[in-house]
């Protein structure tokens, strides 16, 4: 089952892991940076990593150090000490998924990247991606699900089939893509499971949307997205190949 991606994807720009500024109180995937996208109109791009209690986080980095004031893996503490932990330069901690659920509550599209558990783009024991689906299944609202690692996709396609299904894609260079094997960056740039995992849409790398597989899966009627625009030129630039951008560190305005 394909499960098209809502225009409405494709006509609001998509704040890039909300509409955040540190210094203003508001860092990435923050509670307060949702708030401040909900009121500028904006959609929503989060990420989900995997609490060691099974609940799904909204938190981008697998580590502690760059967000928090302490060290080690998300993996490796709850939810509730997670939340206990809280954010650097923030009032409030990082929410869990259902916390984010009841705060958008529908207005906004949401934009949902679960990041890869095995750091390997090999396929996965399914956690994040069940813990996700069931967060979503009494979910009203424009929502949209997607990964880098192809076998997320897949889970999700069992798991949430009647929610959108994306590839988050990129030109994985080896240096910038270490220690993920060269090999394994050669098929992923292919962008080979698209079909596999009924997706109807990708995000793909901006400086790398002139590569002819976006232009084929474009052709074929993939909706494209594009991460991540950060000036009007480059988003000038990218609108020429993608239908919509994931943005950050300006005020994108709304198409016409």
């Amino acid at each position: 089952m394909r499960a098209a991606l809502p225009e409405i994807f494709l006509t609001t720009p998509i704040a890039h892991r909300a509409y955040h500024k540190r210094s203003e109180g508001r860092p990435e995937n923050s509670l307060p940076a949702m708030r401040a996208a909900l009121v500028a109109g904006y959609g929503i791009e989060c990420d989900l990593q995997l609490t060691k209690d099974g609940q799904a986080l909204v938190f981008h980095d697998e580590w502690l150090e760059r967000l928090t004031t302490a060290t080690g893996f998300v993996r490796d503490y709850t939810l509730a000490e997670m939340q206990a932990i809280g954010l650097k330069d923030c009032a409030e901690p990082a929410p869990g998924l259902a916390q984010m659920l009841d705060l958008v509550a529908g207005r906004v599209p949401l934009l949902i990247e679960l990041k890869d558990p095995t750091d390997t783009m090999s396929d996965t024991d399914g956690r994040l991606e069940a813990a996700t689906a069931a967060a979503l299944a009494a979910y009203r609202g424009p929502v949209a699900l997607m990964s880098f690692n192809p076998h997320v996709m897949a889970h999700l396609a069992r798991l949430a089939p009647a929610i959108p299904r994306g590839l988050t894609t990129a030109a994985y260079d080896y240096e910038g893509w270490a220690p993920l094997d060269p090999a394994r960056c050669d098929e992923l740039r292919a962008i080979p499971d698209y079909n596999r995992t009924g997706a109807s849409f990708i995000s793909h790398e901006a400086a790398d949307l002139g590569r002819p597989r976006v232009a084929e899966l474009k052709a074929q009627g993939a909706a494209i997205l594009t991460w991540t625009i950060r000036s009007p030129a480059d988003e000038a630039k990218a609108r020429t190949v993608a239908q919509n951008i994931t943005f950050e560190n300006y005020a994108a305005p709304f198409p016409a």
